[in-house]
This record gives structure tokens, C-alpha cells and sequence, in this order.
């Protein structure tokens, strides 16, 4: 993947190989953002999950969504005078996660497309709707809230 796609992401998240679901940013508006992730037949986690028949863990769709989401307020926090846009030295932490719908595999060599949408804000918690889609049919959708904290 080159550099230059994962550099922004890298600029404004905490998150990092292995642990960085996110290949480039797709699109982005005010309160809306898509990125785009290609899961390699190397990834560890496909040696357990499950050998024979690798599948991505709904689990880790549900973390890419979000890591999205915390680069969509990343990106959110730029555009306002107070910020740099970096969530560098702040923890975006999962607040809350509701009405998940899982609606197809990912497998090896699937790219999936992530978009995530800015719903509303509430005191220091920010609700989302991400949505996950791959060849243009749905993955997953569901309604997540997290807190951005400061990093002691």
C-alpha cells in the first residue's frame, strides 16, 4: 500500500500496525467520511479464525468502522480554530454500541468500503452510524458513541 494513502490517517489517529484497520480515505465532507481496507491473505488473525475457511472477525469490521469514525472527528476537530485535527496524545474510546446487523462474510482478498457519519454530539460523547460494504452489497451497519479523552 503506498505511503502517501495511510499517511493522513496516520497523522491524526492513535492507531497502529496491527492494530490499524484503514487503508486510505476514500471521500470526505463535513460530517462524512469513507475509507477503504483490503484484508491480506497474511493477516495474522486468519490462522485461528478459521482455519480451512478464513473470515475478517465481525468483531474487527466493528473496530475498522470505528477507527474511521475517530478519523472522521479527527478530521472534524481540524476544520474547528481550536485544533489541529490530530487525535494524537487523546484516546478516542468506544462509548457505546447498538443495533449491529451483520449481513456478509469478508474473506481474503475482499475490500470493504467503510462510511461513517457524524450524527449528533452530546456533552463530550459523539454518535455515529457506520456502515461497512463490500462490492456494493452490506456488511454490517450499527450505531456507535465514543468519548475523546485526554492521554495521561
Amino acid at each position: 500500500m503506498p505511503e502517501n494513502h495511510l499517511q493522513p490517517i496516520l497523522d491524526r489517529i492513535p492507531h497502529r500496525p496491527p492494530f490499524l484497520f484503514l487503508d486510505e480515505i476514500r471521500e470526505y465532507e463535513p460530517g462524512r467520511l469513507v475509507c477503504l481496507k483490503t484484508f491480506r491473505e497474511d493477516e495474522p488473525f486468519f490462522q485461528g479464525h478459521y482455519p480451512g475457511f478464513p473470515l475478517v472477525p465481525g468483531v474487527l469490521l466493528c473496530e475498522a468502522t470505528m477507527q474511521a469514525g475517530a478519523l472522521l472527528l479527527a478530521k472534524m476537530f481540524e476544520e474547528e480554530a481550536a485544533g489541529d485535527g490530530s487525535l494524537l496524545g487523546k484516546m478516542p474510546v468506544v462509548a457505546k454500541m447498538g443495533e449491529v446487523r451483520f449481513k456478509q462474510m469478508i474473506r481474503p482478498g475482499d475490500t470493504i468500503r467503510i462510511e461513517v457519519k457524524f450524527k449528533e454530539k452530546m456533552t463530550s460523547i459523539y454518535f455515529l452510524h457506520g456502515k461497512v460494504t463490500c462490492d456494493e452489497k452490506m456488511v454490517l451497519q450499527f450505531e456507535f458513541a465514543c468519548k475523546v479523552e485526554e492521554k495521561n
